[in-house]
C-alpha cells in the first residue's frame, strides 16, 4: 500500500485574508464552490475553521464514498482529516503578487496490487481536474464580491 497524492493550484487576484476567510467558513461559502462530484454536504459541528466537522458524499470515475472531516487550522492552512480513512486535505492560502496562491493538496492510503497502481495513475489526474474547478469556482466567488 503506497501513498497517492493529488494537488491543484491556482493564482486569485484577492488578498489572503480574504480568500483564507471565505475558506474557512464551510457553513456558507464552502458548497458555494463545490462541484457536482459533491452531494449530501452538511456541517455537522461549528462552521468556521478550527473543530469545524463537515461531511459529503463525493462521487468520481464511477467510485462513490461518504467523508466526515475534522478540520484544524495552522497558521493559513486548513487541515481536514477524514474520520473514516487514512483521507486527508491541506487547503494552503500564501500571498503572491497581485493576490493569493491557493493550493489544495490531498493524501491518503493507496490499496495494494495491481489495483493501487491504477489508482495511483488515475485518481490524481481525475482530482486535479476536480480541484482545478473548484479553485475557479473560487476566483468566481471572489470575484463576484
Amino acid at each position: 500500500m503506497s501513498k497517492v497524492k493529488a494537488s491543484a493550484g491556482a493564482q486569485l487576484p484577492a488578498d489572503p485574508e480574504v480568500v483564507f476567510a471565505f475558506l474557512r467558513d464551510y457553513h456558507d461559502n464552502r458548497p458555494r464552490i463545490l462541484t457536482d462530484n459533491y452531494s449530501a454536504y452538511r456541517v455537522e459541528e461549528g462552521g468556521t475553521g478550527d473543530g469545524t466537522v463537515y461531511a459529503y458524499h463525493f462521487a468520481a470515475g464511477g467510485r462513490e464514498r461518504d467523508y466526515r472531516l475534522q478540520v484544524q487550522e495552522r497558521g493559513t492552512r486548513l487541515h481536514e482529516s477524514d474520520r473514516m480513512s487514512s483521507f486527508e486535505s491541506v487547503w494552503s492560502v500564501d500571498p503572491a503578487p497581485g493576490g493569493s496562491h491557493v493550493t489544495i493538496e490531498s493524501s491518503w492510503d493507496g490499496a495494494g496490487g495491481i489495483a493501487g497502481l491504477f489508482e495511483g495513475f488515475f485518481a490524481p489526474k481525475g482530482l486535479r481536474r476536480i480541484y482545478t474547478q473548484v479553485l475557479q469556482r473560487l476566483r468566481d466567488e471572489l470575484g463576484a464580491r
